[in-house]
């Protein structure tokens, strides 16, 4: 709070085209019991609309969910854990467009539909981690009129194994889809990522039916090597991805 008020006497002719500021910046103590009165649920929705306010709603914006967990938010002496976010940031702005607590990790699936309930994702894509990745949560987004990216794990059984059997391993390196590869150097390494993207095909056709709107099955494909280190296989991370939007590579 001293901090603030420090802050205040430093840019007070800056703030002054807000307000007079007759009697100057109030004391840090004054301060502090202004904002312990203010309600943290209706100063959150006024941010939230703030920041709707201050950036235009933009088409094609990709909003990314994700959660975690605040470090030293813990509290030992009063058996306190720490406090877990989900946050919608917005990649066309780079900035936090929306955010709630939730108590534990476990509760993201109860606390995304949540936060969508915040946002304006109209002509948006969202994308989230594969705990994000739930039949419900696509169905909302479609409904608000937004699209979705979703990471597909191993927890979503049949639909992981789908992936693995439309898209052998020994097959990716000669894609017969829509790809896109790119190389990349940096600190004697060499990454090469290949993306994949394809309607979704006739002999999986029943997901589309699961999951509403599903129009690609995406993979992303990464090999990395030591420069130094040729002979070496270089190391594979094959990720997947379903989505509602018409993407390319």
């Amino acid at each position: 709070w001293e901090d603030i008020e420090d802050f205040g006497e430093t840019h007070l002719d800056f703030l002054k085209q807000y307000g007079d500021f007759e009697n100057g910046i109030p004391v840090h103590d004054t301060i502090a019991r202004v904002v312990s009165c203010i309600s943290p649920a209706k100063f959150h929705e006024c941010f939230i609309n703030w920041m709707r306010d201050c950036h235009s709603s933009d088409d094609k914006d990709v909003i990314a969910i994700d959660g975690k967990t605040l470090r030293h938010s813990y509290d030992k002496s009063r058996r306190r854990g720490a406090i877990h976010v989900i946050s919608a940031f917005s990649t066309m702005h780079s900035l936090v467009i929306g955010q709630i607590k939730t108590d534990e990790k476990s509760n993201e699936i109860t606390a995304i539909p949540e936060l969508l309930n915040m946002l304006d994702i109209k002509g948006k894509i969202i994308t989230t981690d594969a705990m994000g990745c739930q039949k419900d949560i696509a169905e909302k987004i479609q409904k608000q009129g937004g699209d979705y990216l979703f990471a597909v794990k191993g927890t979503q059984g049949r639909l992981n194994k789908a992936f693995e059997e439309k898209f052998p391993l020994k097959e990716l390196n000669n894609p017969e889809h829509d790809s896109y590869a790119i190389s990349e150097k940096s600190h004697g390494r060499e990454e090469i990522r290949l993306h994949i993207v394809c309607d979704v095909p006739d002999e999986l056709i029943d997901f589309t039916f699961e999951w509403k709107g599903l129009k690609k099955l995406c993979v992303a494909v990464s090999f990395r090597s030591i420069i130094a280190e040729q002979k070496k296989e270089p190391e594979m991370t094959v990720r997947y991805y379903i989505s509602s939007a018409d993407l390319t590579a």
